[in-house]
């Protein structure tokens, strides 16, 4: 490995040619110097190495996502063949995983790929530098988006987003390879934009944020200041609305200046990429006012619109935050994108401020919310998170917008660099596991070796070998939050039962006090070669209760042990339901190690009840097993319920229902995906609520629809009882504009049923419209749904007698 190699590595190093002495007060050690050895994410790595990275390659290229800088460069025939108009980013960002990966182990095979890759994209790129394919291949797909000009529609054309994961993939295979071959790519495109953009010139900010992330990056390896002010400028115009601009609004985090945000609004990967790259530049210029603004946005997130798994971003509608408190579970979004984003705004908080809360929410975020992302295959993957399902939930290999995918790999590529952090002559110990570092202090190497069956075991060895005997610095341990009682660094999240263990700190086989600051035991000391310090972290079951302002889980409770969260699934507990369990305050929780049992988990159980109707619909509650598994670990065996948050009060236990003969018959639909939501049985509070699956036809809007019923056999009916879906505020869907029921006679055509109500068909909002109607027996009911003009429509449930 060249020299070059060990010593930069993009936003893991030092300011490297800067003209700027202002950097982050702490620096944290390149991953290139964390060797992770074995255990937890070793194995993840290899996955991500060995099986993702080479699908997401194979992918760009079944997708077209390749062939579109192809068709730009002139060597291929034919439109832009892949969904969207950011898709180039997908194309750089599996670069940059695959060259990560290539830092920790060379590849001669995937290095000339890469290299074939970055000729194609180097075709596809303008004379004056500018590289865009949705553009340069002349599509007409997305005019109304991206505008016939150039610059022209930055609200929507995702230009400069492209742009700054272009930055990120080239400065990562230059500091892989050593080659300049896509550094130079990147180089000619970002002079273009900043002789484009600034002061007297276009004066806009960036649709969606990234630029600023990549500008910075380029600034660190280069020394060029224009890169840095252009990031700092595309900040500075969030807010301002020049040359008769008017205002993007929350989802675009453009409705106030930055310096004058505190609430986390609009889509969420958007907002933490830009806090992401308001922290990079504040650290850079030294601004503060960026940092006071970030204070007050991160204090909003974790104290009132942060899920339990790390996950950010409630609202589907718009991928966003949603108001405080408003954590809905069965609807939340939690992209997988917006999990790494905030990761890498949390990892940038603590080198500003080296505080170790920002660590407990990367590690919260990591090891739930980003890891459920992803399946233990690598080949799979969730793009929303939710932390409820009712059975409709799977991975995917893939998605039409495929952001998620290699900005995952990208990430577990390089997951050693949130290990460890120096400031002077302190070094931070902030992830544990199993892995050799080397560490920079004034130009001394220290090593650190350390063991760990984390997050398993809350045993944690260091060996320490000083560059020289009796060699003086200061070791920093994160002692995690939930090791010390807190559930969360806000009151959005406590645990409700009492802790019994507490944390220990050895060295050398002795105990001695934590000293505890800002969250860090520090070891201030003459070091040895071969000394060991050994941390053991209270590994408890903790039981954990929201903020009685966060509605969706009210009366109940959640479950957690060391840095993992748990969750009830389908497979494991009786009957392979979780909706209707009940975990009694009282109960007595076990835990056990299950090396079979999904690539080896902990496992929780404890005695319950399970409750469900009889023929009578009496309410018949039984005692039962309950049984959690690691979220992360959940759907990796099929289709079924799971829950994170589990009935502690039985008024918020959901009872089995007895079947009708709605749940045995055959759904089909005009189109659209997800109709077993109509016979859940879980009753929406309005037409408007999102917190259970609904069924709907969007995008399809102003047609003619239908729900077909086939019976298991031919059965008497006389009423049928709907439940419109209509989200007016957040969606494009709303109540229809007509609708009727017909039946199929005995001679297989359609009939019109006979209504007895007075009012039959009707379209009104939050309750169910009933058209009761003259007995009949047959196979099969139709309903015919004439959608609202511009509108699509959408069910709740359906009901039959």
């Amino acid at each position: 490995m060249k020299a070059f190699q060990v010593l930069f590595i993009l936003f893991f190093c030092s300011i490297i040619f800067s003209q700027s002495k202002k950097d982050y007060p702490i620096k944290p050690v390149p991953f290139t110097k964390v060797h992770i050895t074995q255990g937890f994410w070793f194995n993840r790595m290899e996955t991500n190495r060995s099986v993702t990275i080479p699908a997401s390659i194979k992918l760009l290229e079944e997708t077209g996502r390749m062939k579109n800088f192809e068709i730009a460069a002139k060597r291929a025939t034919g439109d832009f063949c892949s969904p969207y108009y950011f898709d180039d980013s997908d194309a750089y960002k599996v670069i940059e995983a695959a060259s990560y990966t290539l830092m920790l182990k060379s590849d001669d095979e995937l290095e000339k790929k890469l290299d074939q890759m970055i000729e194609t994209i180097s075709a596809a790129q303008e004379k004056d530098g500018y590289l865009y394919t949705p553009r340069t291949t002349g599509t007409k797909k997305f005019q109304r988006v991206i505008g016939d000009k150039r610059w022209l529609n930055e609200q929507g054309s995702h230009e400069l987003y492209t742009a700054g994961h272009m930055y990120e993939a080239a400065v990562a295979h230059h500091l892989a390879t050593g080659k300049k071959n896509f550094l130079d790519i990147a180089i000619k495109n970002a002079d273009l934009i900043c002789s484009v953009f600034g002061p007297g010139k276009i004066q806009l900010p960036s649709g969606h944020q990234e630029i600023e992330i990549g500008l910075v990056k380029l600034y660190r390896l280069t020394g060029n200041e224009k890169y840095l002010q252009t990031a700092k400028f595309f900040l500075d115009m969030r807010g301002k609305y020049l040359d008769g601009r008017k205002s993007w609004g929350e989802y675009n985090q453009d409705h106030k200046p930055v310096v004058q945000q505190d609430e986390a609004v609009g889509h969420a990967v958007r907002a933490a990429y830009m806090y992401s790259g308001m922290a990079d530049v504040a650290a850079l210029t030294g601004d503060k006012s960026y940092i006071n603004a970030l204070d007050k946005i991160w204090s909003n997130v974790v104290g009132k619109k942060l899920y339990l798994t790390g996950g950010i971003g409630a609202s589907g509608s718009w991928e966003g935050f949603a108001k405080n408190y408003e954590l809905p579970n069965a609807s939340a979004y939690n992209e997988t994108c917006a999990s790494i984003a905030n990761i890498m705004w949390n990892h940038r908080m603590f080198l500003l401020k080296g505080d170790s809360k920002y660590i407990d929410i990367l590690e919260k975020t990591l090891y739930n919310a980003l890891l459920s992302g992803i399946g233990m295959s690598g080949d799979l993957f969730f793009y929303p998170n939710v932390l409820e399902s009712y059975g409709t939930h799977e991975r995917s290999k893939w998605f039409s917008c495929a952001c998620c995918p290699p900005n995952v790999a990208r990430l577990i590529a390089s997951i050693a660099g949130y290990s460890y952090a120096v400031k002077g002559n302190d070094i931070y110990v902030n992830m544990f596991g199993n892995n050799d570092a080397e560490i920079s202090i004034d130009g001394e190497i220290i090593k650190l070796k350390q063991q760990s069956n984390y997050p398993w075991d809350g045993a944690i060895k260091i060996t320490v070998t000083p560059a020289k005997e009796n060699q003086e610095f200061v070791l920093k341990i994160r002692i995690p939050g939930w090791s010390q009682n807190q559930a969360m660094p806000s009151d959005l999240y406590t645990f409700s039962d009492f802790q019994k263990e507490k944390s220990f700190l050895n060295v050398n086989g002795k105990l001695v006090p934590m000293n505890l600051k800002d969250g860090f035991a520090t070891i201030k000391r003459k070091w040895n070669s071969n000394d060991i310090v050994e941390l053991t972290l209270p590994m408890e079951i903790r039981r954990i209760k929201a903020n009685e302002k966060v509605e969706a889980d009210l009366g109940k409770v959640a479950l957690q042990k060391g840095p993992l969260v748990f969750a009830a699934e389908w497979k494991d507990n009786k009957d392979e339901y979780v909706r209707n369990i009940l975990l009694p305050e009282e109960s007595q929780l076990t835990s056990k190690f299950e090396k079979d049992l999904l690539n080896g988990v902990e496992i929780i159980k404890g005695k319950g009840f399970g409750f469900k109707a009889d023929e009578k619909n009496n309410i018949i509650k039984t005692e039962q097993e309950i049984v959690a598994i690691p979220y992360y670990a959940w759907a990796h065996r099929g289709k079924g319920e799971m829950s994170v948050w589990i009935a502690q009060d039985e008024k918020a236990v959901r009872p089995l229902q007895q079947k009708t003969i709605l749940n045995d018959a055959n759904i089909s639909v005009s189109h659209g995906s997800g109709i077993d939501a109509v016979r859940d049985f879980l009753e929406p509070k309005s037409s408007s609520d999102e917190t259970y699956p609904k069924f709907h036809w969007w995008p399809s809007k102003g047609e003619k629809e239908f729900v077909e019923i086939e019976f298991k056999k031919p059965s008497e009916v006389s009423s049928l009882s709907i439940y419109w879906f209509d989200d007016t505020g957040s969606g494009e869907c709303r109540i229809p504009q007509s609708w009727k029921l017909l039946y199929k006679d005995e001679t297989g055509k359609w009939k019109d049923v006979y209504p007895t109500n007075s009012k039959p068909y009707g379209t009104e909002k939050d309750k169910y419209n009933v058209v009761e109607f003259e007995t009949v027996k047959t196979p099969e009911l139709k309903l015919e749904i004439q959608s609202a003009k511009d509108f699509a429509g959408g069910i709740h449930e359906l009901k039959i007698k």
